[in-house]
């Protein structure tokens, strides 16, 4: 999976009152999972009757100033479904020689990218030609991979498993092996309330496993929650991700920040818009991967990718759709020097023609600012780890 979008305020960087949701915490899957361990399912609990099984509803907390994400209306969140999606995120038998499971690219240390590689290779020895995004907030999304040709979590998470150069198998060979385990034909049905493996149910519980991914709770969301505090420094590179960029009186408007809050966003929680953007990487003539441009054949939409999170961002080098940058002062140092100007260049890189100008000091106060979005309780969530083989248990 390695190629893969009540408003919260942060106007000022200040902590806020402690709000009543100082009790919210994502609940530990391991203590919702049904006491029952009985291998069979039918008739399983819930008065469904023979053949069926009533599966337990979970309820899925939304962060403190995170929108209502839109979840499919039929695929809404049970205990027994997130349970199964977890062992298929670390099935290796949806590889073609059942060595590669989707964490095999995704891993946790590394909010969920690829062990710090620019590009994954799958089971052939293949390398991809994309860096491997974060799998967090996947819930708020609007569609998926760099280019963005899932619109669903559902669509997006069956395509690793068929392509030729990452897990490489097809699904009616991934479901018969997943049949043949003595534990999978159970957790199934107690998943969706009836005997079946299939590749829509499949899809389905992965789905919702990757939904409840979500970070919420690093140093920077405990000061805006009033709950800690943060140096000085990283203070004020906050404020310079919400101050447009460029120097007055030499550009109009400008205010000598970073710019950042165009494609990054603070309100809303996730720092990005999930929009695809051109930001500006190289001239029109070293385009040799067009994006969502080679998925619509539009000229409009060459060389134009997904904005990722800021979140975590200190873990998931290196960074671009093509991982060219291995540290996050080159990153800064890109949008500091303006970008290359092309036809479909976002609006919002305006300052390719002299540079957003910033001193070596507000650099480092955007560093600053960047590693507080570092949410070590989500990288360590037991709830998200390997569960090891598939057990009843």
């Amino acid at each position: 999976m390695n190629d893969r979008s009540t408003k919260w305020s942060l106007v000022e960087p200040r902590p806020v009152p402690r709000a009543l949701f100082f009790c919210l915490a994502l609940v530990v899957l391991s203590s919702c999972v049904r006491e029952d361990k009985d291998p069979d399912p039918l008739p399983g609990p819930g008065g469904g009757g023979v053949g069926t099984y009533t599966p337990t509803p979970y309820t899925f907390v939304v962060p403190p100033g995170f929108p209502a994400p839109a979840i499919p209306a039929d695929n809404p969140f049970t205990v027994e479904g997130i349970e199964l999606g977890r062992f298929l995120f670390y099935e290796e038998r949806l590889s073609g020689d059942n060595t590669q499971s989707c964490a095999s690219c995704h891993g946790a240390a590394f909010a969920f990218t690829d062990h710090g590689n620019r590009f994954s290779t799958g089971i052939d020895g293949i390398q991809g030609t994309r860096n491997a995004m974060p799998m967090q907030n996947l819930a708020w999304e609007p569609r998926y991979f760099w280019d963005g040709r899932a619109m669903t979590l559902e669509e997006q998470v069956l395509m690793p498993v068929v392509d030729p150069i990452e897990m490489h198998e097809q699904w009616p060979d991934a479901i018969a092996k997943l049949e043949a385990d003595e534990a999978y034909p159970t957790l199934y049905a107690r998943a969706f309330g009836t005997p079946g493996i299939s590749v829509d149910r499949t899809a389905k519980a992965m789905a919702q496993f990757l939904r409840t991914m979500v970070s919420w709770n690093s140093p920077f969301d405990k000061f805006m929650r009033g709950e800690g505090t943060l140096p000085i420094d990283a203070q004020l590179g906050f404020q310079l991700t919400t101050l447009e960029g460029g120097f007055p009186p030499d550009v109009l408007g400008g205010q000598g920040g970073a710019d950042c809050f165009h494609c990054h966003p603070s309100g809303g929680g996730r720092f990005t818009d999930g929009i695809l953007r051109n930001n500006g990487l190289d001239p029109e003539s070293l385009w040799d991967d067009l994006g969502l441009g080679a998925l619509t054949g539009q000229p409009q939409d060459r060389a134009k990718f997904k904005t990722p999170s800021l979140r975590n961002v200190a873990l998931t080098a290196p960074y671009m759709h093509d991982g060219r940058f291995q540290t996050l002062d080159e990153v800064i140092e890109h949008y500091n020097s303006g970008g290359h100007p092309s036809p479909t260049i976002d609006p919002n890189m305006k300052f390719t023609t002299g540079g957003l100008q910033l001193t070596p000091a507000k650099k480092a106060q955007l560093i600053a600012f960047l590693n507080t979005l570092t949410d070590m309780e989500f990288v360590n969530n037991p709830a998200f780890q390997d569960p090891g083989p598939p057990t009843l248990d």
